[in-house]
């Protein structure tokens, strides 16, 4: 994908409303990605991406952007928290788990791929077999009429989704045993262990046809898929292409006080994440990754901690640094309604499944993105979250009666009805209870 950086940032606007100098900074990074593509091998190698660390209040933005951006290219990402992670040691996960996440995840997209391009073969394959089992299960239906008449019949209920919840009877691969390990850290496949020794045993099972036909599809699939391939450009995707997203990283910056407690291990993850970040290998189930290429992109409220007091090394290894605002009443009202995903857009679409058109006026917008904003001020900032909180509290009412078993019915939400549901210094309900 050639998107140029002020492309990408017309995209990400579609979602996310502010936050520009953010999104100029990932979108030159992405943009960097290409170019160092189209370059000799020799100077490809010499090219490590610029990794990113944001700085802001949670809800406004980091994640999504990050997001969104992984999925405009199609590019393997995963969101990890850097508090899960433990220094060499002490129980919990260690760093390099995060490698071979981000190894899982494009594993199983570069697989998806392949499905799709075989799935036009394997459907007529997988409509044998079910007919054929079909035609066994409900042979005293058949009457009077010729075998091939009947499973003529067969295949046309079949086609129009008449016998989804049919019981039939197929003969299928036993799926290997997985086993835990200690801790439940990851697990053993004894079948992977000892495939090619022995071989795969049938057995007879009873199912839906629903349920039969996804077994089947990826029966058929794993034979017609190269594994040793998919692992291979797998491995690939991750190392130029991945984008790992290390959220809450001021929550393992912290200055040595006490030597007690949970600090004991801060910089430890820190020293710990470094090797990772500046390039190093990692073995993984499908073969070894490099992570030169990855782009790291790292976020934090640094509410306490500051971005200074992160070993220097780790610093020195996101040279690219940008805060992220606090967002503002003009910002709420965007939010509510100019991206694709806009939470009106949501609620209203949830109640129009119960025959409720759902009307925000323009004035009930201006109150909520208010309300917001003050409540953030006030209270703990929570970002674009505290929309959630206001919209469940305005809509808590509706959706309790709302039913579907009336004809569609118009309900308009206006500035009067958001300060009546929220009397009294603007909180009739505790939104407290709204926020997990």
């Amino acid at each position: 994908m050639d998107y140029s950086p002020k492309e990408i940032v017309a995209e990400l606007d579609k979602y996310i409303i502010g936050q520009e100098d953010a999104k100029r900074a990932v979108a030159v990074a992405l943009r960097n990605r290409y170019r160092r593509s189209r370059l000799p091998k020799e100077l490809r190698d010499e090219i490590t991406p610029k990794n990113i660390i944001m700085k802001g209040p949670t809800g406004v933005g980091k994640t999504e952007i990050a997001r969104r951006l992984a999925k405009l290219v199609n590019a393997p990402f995963i969101k990890i928290e850097a508090t899960k992670y433990t220094e060499v040691g002490y129980v919990g996960r260690d760093v390099e788990s995060m490698i071979r996440d981000l190894v899982e995840v494009s594993v199983r997209m570069v697989k998806d791929e392949k499905l799709h391009e075989i799935e036009q073969k394997i459907k007529p394959i997988v409509e044998e077999r079910l007919l054929s089992a079909l035609f066994t299960a409900k042979l005293a239906e058949k009457g009077d009429i010729s075998d091939l008449e009947f499973r003529n019949k067969l295949k046309a209920e079949l086609n129009e989704g008449k016998l989804e919840d049919s019981i039939i009877e197929i003969e299928i691969l036993e799926a290997p045993k997985a086993f835990g390990m200690v801790g439940g850290v990851g697990e053993i496949n004894l079948g992977d262990m000892f495939e090619g020794l022995f071989p795969q045993k049938k057995v007879r099972r009873k199912m839906s046809v629903k349920h039969a036909r996804d077994i089947l599809f990826a029966e058929e699939s794993d034979k017609r898929i190269d594994t040793e391939n998919v692992n291979t450009e797998a491995i690939r995707r991750a190392e130029e292409d991945g984008i790992i997203f290390i959220d809450e990283m001021d929550k393992i910056v912290g200055k040595a006080a006490s030597g007690s407690g949970p600090d004991v291990s801060r910089e430890g993850v820190q020293r710990d994440i470094l090797p990772i970040v500046e390039g190093s290998t990692v073995a993984t189930k499908y073969g070894n990754i490099k992570t030169d290429f990855i782009l790291f992109i790292a976020a934090g409220a640094f509410h306490v901690s500051k971005i200074e007091d992160m070993i220097p090394e780790l610093q020195g290894r996101f040279p690219i640094r940008v805060d992220l605002k606090n967002l503002t009443k003009k910002e709420f009202k965007k939010i509510l309604t100019q991206p694709k995903n806009a939470i009106t857009k949501q609620y209203s679409s949830l109640l129009a499944v119960d025959n409720i058109n759902l009307i925000f006026e323009d004035d009930a917008l201006d109150e909520i993105a208010e309300t917001a904003e003050s409540e953030n001020e006030t209270s703990e900032n929570i970002g674009a979250r505290r929309l959630h909180t206001i919209m469940e509290a305005l809509t808590e009412d509706i959706s309790f009666n709302a039913s579907g078993k009336h004809p569609m019915l118009d309900v308009k939400i206006d500035r009067a009805y958001v300060q009546k549901v929220f009397k009294e210094n603007k909180l009739k309900y505790d939104l407290k209870k709204y926020v997990l």
